[in-house]
């Protein structure tokens, strides 16, 4: 059982992980380039698909332990994660609609983890 705390860590952090890469592709994406080529070859943006590549990894070795039916569960806590990042480093508003299906999101977390 602690195999599985650990490893579910570990497919968290990869989730964590991968978030910051979403909010490092939007602040990216909002740069005026003067071509097409320099939207996608840029540090920001290689950079942001490295991360991804990371969190690829994370996930992968967590399911070692992690049973699949897990998985999915897990990742959903990305949408948490993004919206508390874009609230806090890009400034955004976390509507009521929203608050709403982030709250419902963290309900089925608990309740698939009891």
């Amino acid at each position: 059982m602690s195999n599985v705390l650990i490893y579910s860590g570990i497919y968290i952090l990869g989730v964590i992980i991968s978030a910051f890469a979403q909010i490092l592709l939007k602040k990216s994406a909002s740069i005026e380039r003067a071509n097409k080529l320099k939207e996608y070859l840029n540090f920001k943006t290689i950079f942001a698909y490295a991360i991804f590549f990371g969190a690829t990894l994370c996930t992968v070795f967590a399911y070692k332990y992690v049973p699949l039916s897990m998985g999915p569960i897990l990742g959903t806590t990305e949408y948490i994660f993004v919206a508390i990042l874009s609230y806090w480093l890009l400034k955004e508003k976390i509507s009521k609609k929203k608050l709403i299906g982030l709250i419902t999101i963290v309900v089925g977390v608990l309740v698939f983890s009891i």
